[in-house]
């Protein structure tokens, strides 16, 4: 491992400027591998969601009644979220001290390995309690490694990246998701669709999760092939000229001196992740139990809905480092609050080519935020504590706002009877995502853009 950096008060931003960028072709190859292990290790973390509303319920709480059931698969949905922080906690120590790679590295094999075994796991009816028990577990595993690896992919792209393309390159780990979403989709429906539906509860389900081993692949590749990024390596070569002493707490300096940054940071992915899991996570459920509709054709509706957000994060990234990145999140912040009611409207006709066009317009507004927020969190916390400062906002939003929301949905569309409750929360986090961007402050400004030679977010740390 890598020797701990010093740790000197914030850093001007501009540290890596003349050894920013990777070479051309070397970072295309990085570009890839962020977004294949990124893609596997999202697929990992999703493929859970769907199996939550779809098989867990059967498995794992066989003697619970067809809602207890949900709620308690839901529940142990949430508790990858729990986890998540405290994940993003411990690599952004380590990220910010060691360097962005071995820490990666380390998530990834550690998703990989959880959601494996996670497909060994034998049901409640085999050992009982035990069953759920471990699932939980293995959950909170996955939650811990997807908590890290975020900022650590994140920081490997937009930090070897070229100053002006921070933004576009910053979507390649944000692309990932949707990528995930569909593969994990497209497995999930070709294995149900190859064998019958006692077979698929009994031992098929247990495929997709098994799939995962692929993951170790990445790991060695991005092991032996990537470097860390030129910016921390910069970092370590000027304080080490410097001779300052380690500050060991990274995250304790960044929660101090940046606290009030961390929790808008947190706000800004309230409309993103409250929509997404709805229509990944709680519409399966909603769809199947409460609406009569088939599981396969509801996931080909995801899946196909999946397809507007490969195309849409790109492209907002890109407009990001050329527009600024808060317009394009106060954009999509209020699209998803004005779309809040019209989507659930769409949903309860039943109709699947409406429900395709509810999911469709919400995922556009919410990829408006979503692509240019890797960037965007990483631009607003200086180098020597940017891994600990995204990711602590990127992750209390996963544990306030991400794994509630299927529970919630459940839990209000079955004391009330209606799906208005959730479509008002839905608004108020698009509500949320708007306030937290307006008060922050802008990381790529006019005279950034304008400037051939000034870094996003060198601003906001001299």
């Amino acid at each position: 491992m890598a020797t701990p950096i010093a740790q000197p008060e914030e850093q001007s931003g501009q540290v890596g400027a003349a050894s920013s960028t990777t070479r051309p072709r070397a970072f295309r190859k990085l570009l890839a591998v962020g977004l294949i292990g990124s893609s596997i290790e999202w697929y990992d973390f999703f493929l859970y969601g769907t199996a939550a509303a779809l098989v867990f319920p059967k498995v794992f709480f066989p003697n619970s009644s067809a809602l207890t059931g949900t709620l308690l698969a839901f529940s142990t949905f949430w508790a990858g979220f729990v986890a998540r922080p405290i994940g993003g906690v411990l690599a952004g120590h380590f990220g910010d001290k060691y360097g962005r790679k071995p820490v990666v590295v380390t998530c990834l094999a550690l998703m990989g390995a959880a959601t494996f075994l996670i497909g060994c796991l034998p049901s409640a009816a085999a050992v009982g309690a035990l069953a759920p028990t471990l699932l939980v577990t293995l959950r909170f595993v996955q939650g811990l490694a997807a908590g890290g690896q975020w900022g650590g992919i994140m920081l490997l792209l937009t930090e070897s990246a070229s100053p002006k393309r921070r933004g576009f390159a910053g979507t390649f780990g944000q692309t990932s998701v949707p990528v995930a979403v569909i593969i994990s989709n497209l497995i999930f429906v070709a294995a149900s669709g190859l064998m019958p539906n006692d077979a698929f509860l009994s031992w098929g389900w247990r495929i997709p999760f098994l799939v995962s081993v692929v993951m170790f692949a990445v790991v060695l590749y991005i092991q032996a092939k990537v470097e860390d990024t030129p910016e921390f390596r910069e970092l370590q070569r000027e304080v080490s000229k410097s001779k300052v002493a380690v500050v060991r707490a990274p995250l304790a300096k960044v929660i101090r001196s940046r606290w009030g940054t961390i929790l808008l940071g947190c706000g800004l992915l309230s409309a993103t992740n409250s929509l997404f899991y709805v229509s990944i996570a709680g519409l399966l459920s909603y769809g199947t139990t409460t609406l009569g509709l088939q599981r396969n054709s509801l996931l080909a509706v995801v899946l196909a809905s999946s397809v507007a957000m490969v195309v849409v994060i790109p492209l907002s990234g890109h407009l990001s480092d050329r527009l600024g990145r808060r317009p394009l999140i106060l954009v999509g912040g209020l699209g998803v609050a004005a779309w809040a009611f019209p989507y659930f409207g769409l949903v309860d006709t039943a109709s699947l080519p409406l429900i395709f066009v509810a999911v469709t317009v919400g995922f556009v507004f919410q990829c408006l935020t979503y692509g240019p927020i890797a960037t965007y969190l990483g631009e607003l916390f200086a180098p020597n504590v940017r891994y600990s400062g995204a990711s602590l906002s990127y992750q209390l939003s996963a544990i306030i706002v991400s794994g509630g929301t299927p529970f919630l949905m459940t839990a209000l569309i079955a004391k009330t009877g209606s799906t208005a409750p959730v479509a008002a929360y839905i608004l108020a986090m698009g509500l949320i995502t708007f306030a937290s961007a307006w008060f922050l402050p802008e990381t790529n400004t006019a005279e950034v853009r304008d400037d051939p030679h000034a870094i996003p977010g060198t601003h906001l740390h001299r």
